[in-house]
């Protein structure tokens, strides 16, 4: 895939019609990426040489999109920011359709795999599937990395023309006022590779049908790379295998894992040959009301134009990968002139790119927060809901997964009280006397459960402990029922909680979260009118930022 857009421009060169405001509120996106997910107002306005004031009405306006939290100090990237990212892979579809393959070639090469399109003169990830060792070698989804200084990069570079190859140049030109690489924030900055050397890399790439990177990302690792084909000839994308010199030299991945990574290619064609054509789904909600409620209830806090702008990227998906301004201003709900002023913009920035009446998401939009996120866990997406829950409820709240026999906590926000439940990140109990291990033992298929029972040894840890098989099989049938468990006092006298199932996107539930108290605080009737309403919105807010980032990302339970 050969570049498709320019340097991503300034306000001063942008076109007559495009939003400044958008472009403002796109590069307090970036620059909070670049950053890891987290800068203070103040670095962002020294980033971005934006006023404060400006940088105040970006942030409130983002954080009123759900894209940002602000907290204390701090603007931190939120997981409902991937939508936009989300929007672009599931336009793409290539994620979908080949990352079983993916998948299943690092399981069975013991290697970390990766695919990637072009983006530039850079090639970005669209897929990972990684080998947990101590030296992990990964990069994240949307991790962009110079062309030169990959395997896929030749293999790119192998189709272009001219013209493409003229674009790359002034890539480089470009690039000459970046010395510290701060234009590919995932790899150590190295001196350039020549033209000459990449041009003799993609020939030889052209002639052999797959390139290796022997350690020009990063001393030690090495690289090798397939392309893989549309029905139409085109490349479209690439699947590589990424290695540690410890295990590989980049001549013994070739000899050896060649021949698997070529098989796994044509398997991944065929795929796409085989791939059924996307229907169009129904348009999405119209926005244009929301934001202009949101206009009317911030006032000038709100910057309608940027809310209006990002939206934009997301009405793209599967089924709607090309759209024309019609489409776009019919899925959003906004004015054809407001629609087509966004995607000058945003085309202008090369998010975009057009093709006759048609738009297009580019790889770009993956640099929109993505990298950060993609490797959010579990505990991270739920600590900010914990600590809001825990500030409504006054009370502590937890999150926990089953472990064996037992709960195993894994996010903990405690409230500030001088009577406290004092249990910390790692500890674990018999789930069978806890309320987060009851709901995560209820959600069990039937015959684990069963058998479960069946050769458990519950012991008593207060008088008050249910141990009885039969009356811990009705208990957790409860739980079952009504989506929640309230224990009293039978992991310790005193002591009573509350917990509700979290489920990931496919329905399955795989943790818990709960609030802890002490009985003299909350009678149980209180523990269901005024607590449990509050923990299962927190729950719900939980799951709904964990079904965004898992949508094309593993997102690991502890």
């Amino acid at each position: 895939m050969p570049p498709t857009h320019p340097p991503q421009q300034t306000e001063t060169s942008a076109p007559a019609e495009a939003v400044a405001p958008l472009m403002r509120g796109i590069t307090v996106l970036r620059r909070l990426t670049d950053a890891g997910g987290t800068l203070s107002p103040s670095a962002i306005e020294r980033a971005t040489g934006l006023a404060r004031s400006t940088v105040d009405r970006i942030t409130a306006t983002l954080a009123r999109m759900e894209y940002v939290r602000v907290d204390g100090r701090d603007v931190t990237l939120a997981p409902r920011l991937m939508e936009l990212g989300n929007a672009f892979l599931s336009a793409l579809r290539l994620p979908s359709l080949l990352g079983e393959r993916a998948d299943a070639l690092a399981d069975a090469l013991d290697e970390s795999v990766s695919l990637a399109v072009g983006d530039g003169d850079g090639i970005r990830f669209i897929h990972q599937a990684t080998r947990r060792r101590a030296m992990s070698l990964s990069f994240r989804i949307g991790d962009l990395l110079p062309a030169e200084r990959t395997a896929p990069g030749p293999l790119l570079a192998a189709d272009w023309d001219a013209r493409e190859w003229r674009e790359w140049r002034e890539w480089r030109e470009h690039r000459a006022a970046d010395p510290e690489g701060l234009a590919f924030p995932a790899v150590p900055p190295r001196p350039p590779v020549s033209e000459k050397e990449f041009a003799a890399r993609a020939e030889q790439a052209r002639r052999d049908g797959w390139a290796l990177d022997d350690q020009l990302i990063e001393p030690g690792l090495v690289a090798l790379a397939v392309p893989v084909r549309s029905p139409a000839g085109e490349v479209a994308c690439l699947v590589s295998v990424v290695s540690h010199t410890s295990r590989h030299t980049a001549a013994s991945l070739r000899d050896t894992l060649l021949p698997r990574v070529r098989a796994a290619a044509a398997a991944m064609e065929e795929d796409l040959r085989q791939a059924a054509p996307t229907l169009t789904p129904q348009s999405p909600t119209a926005l244009a009301s929301w934001t202009g409620a949101s206009k009317q209830e911030l006032g000038r806090e709100f910057i309608e134009s940027l809310a209006r702008g990002l939206t934009v990227l997301a009405t793209f998906g599967e089924g709607r990968d090309a759209l024309t301004l019609s489409d776009v201003a019919r899925a959003t709900g906004l004015a054809r002139a407001t629609a087509r002023r966004a995607l000058i913009t945003l085309e202008h920035l090369g998010y975009v790119t057009a093709r006759g009446r048609e738009h297009r998401l580019t790889p770009r939009v993956l640099a929109l927060g993505y990298p950060p996120l993609s490797r959010a866990t579990l505990p991270q997406i739920a600590q900010p809901h914990l600590a809001a829950l825990t500030g409504q409820v006054r009370d502590s709240a937890s999150l926990a997964v089953l472990a064996g026999d037992d709960v195993q906590y894994t996010g903990r926000v405690a409230t500030r009280r001088i009577m406290n439940v004092n249990i910390t990140v790692g500890t674990r109990f018999p789930a069978h006397a806890t309320s987060m291990g009851r709901v995560l033992l209820a959600a069990l298929p039937a015959t684990e459960r069963a058998a479960r029972l069946a050769a458990a040894e519950p012991h008593a840890l207060t008088p008050y402990t249910v141990t009885r098989p039969d009356e811990l099989g009705a208990a957790l049938d409860r739980a079952r029922a009504d989506g929640y468990a309230l224990v009293d006092e039978e992991l310790e006298v005193g002591l009573r909680s509350v917990a509700v199932p979290l489920h990931d996107r496919r329905g399955t539930v795989v943790a818990a979260v709960n609030v802890a108290m002490h009985s003299s605080s909350r009678t149980l009737e209180e523990c269901v009118t005024d607590v449990l309403p509050r923990l299962r919105e927190a729950a719900g807010r939980i799951e709904a930022d964990l079904h965004i980032t898992e949508r094309y990302v593993r997102v690991p339970a502890m």
